[in-house]
């Protein structure tokens, strides 16, 4: 069973002995970087960091934890945004991180499959597949720090989920160490593989609770031939939807983007991000970035987009657009996006929500929850962005203009718990592509069904008897 005491001095040294004196980290300033996470809501505490090299070391040091009883918290890039990565702050936890395992195995690209480490950085994938004329869809603002393993144990989403799909739709085959010690080798790169259970969907999306993810098989794709990119403003939500729908009906799969922007978002980034200005002539209440790929010579990609943003116009739907003339400009447009979070940080203290809703049901959440969280916090400014074409939002709540920044934290829960109520009525779900960890764990209770919360219950216990990973996790420890 997992052992509430502190590991001893006999113990950590037996856990450095695996990975080797230069790969375990003691020193508690240098501790100290992996204990903290980006929002700096959580802070964590851990006597011992392990740094092992390969699935062999990740086995030996599980084997010795589940003996011993000893917690570990596996960790990768350090870039999740519930505490699925931060220890506790008894100091009786030990941190596994997996930046050491980044080597890619192999490309594929007659299979258009790539297997990678799990420690390998998504920018490096992104690279190793540009090199074989290939593409890896999966794109986060965190591209160049947050890892692979990190990205399918949170099955994280991205901006290009309307068109591929979120990590667990990428994934192929996984190499797991057990909670036990032991490897299992799913390696594979089928892409029709019908003999029984799906194994690697079990540990895809369970934040290192029922093991440890060390590699993985990533589907690659063609590139696109061509992408267009525009920045569109409009009046309302609801003629984003109305955007959308044109879109899909002109670009279908090839609508590869559709993320919606509120304009104080829009102009938190243009006031605090680096490089982002706003493309428009006159100032909208709401943005749709669109983009469309398309594979093949013989598309026109640019004529597309112009018959979306001429039907749309036509219609009414929208107000002003600006289209990239280059590639320069469009990836201008997307950092632009993917830096709508950090800009948020200058403003103060900022509640966060990632939740998903039915398309229909968007705009009346944003106004159901718009009138709740100003009634809540008087002067409070919402800002609602994300990714529209499937239905997730991050819906954050900046604090008010002069207020204490602690003061308008410490209202965390029960700004979450209002706004997850209005999503739960509107049958959606509390996180969409952010993970559970322990911010929203206690929520969790709330919102599962009794079988479904028996079920991760059974899982837990069938993987992980002695509660050795990640402790206090999706579940609470004990569960």
């Amino acid at each position: 069973m997992l052992n509430t005491a502190p590991p001893d001095a006999a113990l950590l040294s037996r856990f450095i002995d695996i990975v080797g004196e230069k790969n375990a980290i003691t020193d508690q300033a240098d501790i100290h970087p992996f204990m903290i996470e980006q929002r700096d809501i959580y802070l964590g505490a851990s006597p011992l960091v392990l740094r092992p090299a390969n699935a062999g070391e990740v086995s030996s040091i599980l084997k010795l934890a589940n003996e011993t009883g000893t917690a570990i918290v596996p960790q990768g890039g350090n870039t999740g945004l519930v505490g699925g990565q931060i220890p506790d702050k008894s100091g009786h936890q030990v941190m596994l991180s997996l930046g050491r395992l980044n080597t890619i195995r192999d490309v594929d690209p007659v299979g258009n499959t790539l297997v990678a480490e799990a420690g390998t950085i998504l920018q490096s994938i992104h690279d190793a597949a540009d090199d074989v004329d290939r593409m890896f869809p999966l794109t986060l603002g965190a591209i160049g720090s947050c890892q692979i393993g990190g990205n399918l144990s949170t099955n994280a989403g991205g901006t290009a989920v309307l068109a591929y799909g979120n990590a667990r739709d990428l994934v192929l085959g996984l190499e797991v160490v057990l909670p036990s010690g032991e490897i299992w080798d799913g390696l594979r790169r089928l892409r029709k593989d019908n003999t029984g259970y799906d194994l690697k969907d079990l540990f895809v999306g369970a934040e290192g609770t029922l093991g440890v993810i060390t590699a993985a098989v990533v589907k690659l794709f063609p590139k696109p031939t061509t992408k267009e990119v525009a920045l569109v403003g409009m009046s309302s939500p609801e003629d984003a939807l109305a955007l959308l729908n044109i879109a899909k009906s002109h670009a279908g799969g090839w609508l590869s983007g559709f993320e919606l922007i509120e304009r104080m978002a829009l102009e938190f980034a243009t006031r605090h991000a680096t490089g982002v200005r706003d493309p428009l002539a006159s100032p909208h209440p709401w943005y749709v970035l669109m983009e469309i790929s398309v594979l093949g010579q013989h598309i026109d990609g640019r004529q597309v987009l112009e018959a979306v943003l001429g039907e749309a116009l036509e219609a009414g739907t929208i107000e002003d657009a600006a289209i990239a003339e280059s590639i320069e400009q469009a990836k201008a447009l997307w950092h632009m996006r993917h830096n709508l979070t950090n800009s948020q940080k200058p403003e103060g203290g900022s509640i966060k929500h990632d939740v998903s809703v039915p398309l229909a049901a968007i705009p009346e959440f944003i106004t159901r929850a718009n009138k709740l969280v100003v009634e809540l916090i008087p002067g409070s400014r919402p800002i609602t962005f994300g990714h529209l074409g499937d239905g997730n939002l991050h819906y954050n709540l900046s604090q008010p203009i002069g207020a204490d920044r602690e003061a308008f934290l410490a209202r965390w829960h029960e700004v979450n718990e209002a706004v997850h109520e209005i999503v739960v009525d509107l049958n959606g779900s509390i996180s969409a592509e952010h993970g559970i960890g322990d911010l929203k764990r206690d929520a969790l209770v709330g919102v599962k069904s009794d079988i479904e919360m028996t079920m991760m219950r059974q899982l837990k216990q069938l993987f992980d008897p002695n509660g050795i990973m990640n402790p206090g996790k999706v579940l609470a420890a004990g569960d």
